[in-house]
């Protein structure tokens, strides 16, 4: 998965990370909180505070213990609510660590780390867009729309 973009649904003003397939035009919609949505955004855009904020901190943490962020993956969807784990690589064995999605992906695009959705959560949650290739004005119009009628509390969400 990439990560196409983060926004913000219309109705709630809650910021949304948009998960897209590498090889398919399924997009997975994931309702985040505003400091993860502003940890993700703030690192993809190359922004940088004075001080560490918290993903930097745990980054520099798992860097100095000789460890690194290997993959996150989005496990699984239950009762409304996504999980995930990062897979942390240290000393060449592997540990997994529960983890909310937008943790996890804020980790990840600070260690350049790949994102994983396991299949039966892409089956039971992400959009499919029609065609070989997407315009992206016009998928950015549709998902709009989807936004404009759809809230948090009708879709899955993070705990």
């Amino acid at each position: 998965m990439v990560i196409y973009g983060v926004s913000f649904d219309l109705v709630g003003k809650q910021p949304i990370v948009l998960l897209k397939t590498a090889d398919a035009n399924k997009f997975l919609p994931i309702w985040i909180g505003h400091p993860e949505a502003a940890a993700i955004l703030m690192r993809l855009q190359g922004a940088s505070t004075p001080r560490p904020m918290t993903h930097d901190l745990v980054t520099e943490m798992l860097t100095r213990l000789d460890a690194q962020v290997v993959r996150i993956t989005v496990t699984e969807l239950k009762e409304n609510t996504f999980y995930a784990s990062i897979t942390v690589q240290q000393n060449g064995s592997e540990i997994e660590v529960d983890s909310r999605p937008s943790d996890a992906i804020a980790l990840a695009v600070r260690a350049e780390a790949p994102i994983y959705v396991a299949d039966d959560v892409i089956e039971e949650s992400a959009i499919e867009f029609e065609g070989e290739e997407v315009n992206e004005d016009e998928m950015v119009d549709e998902f709009r729309r989807f936004l404009d009628n759809v809230s948090p509390d009708e879709f899955a969400v993070e705990e």
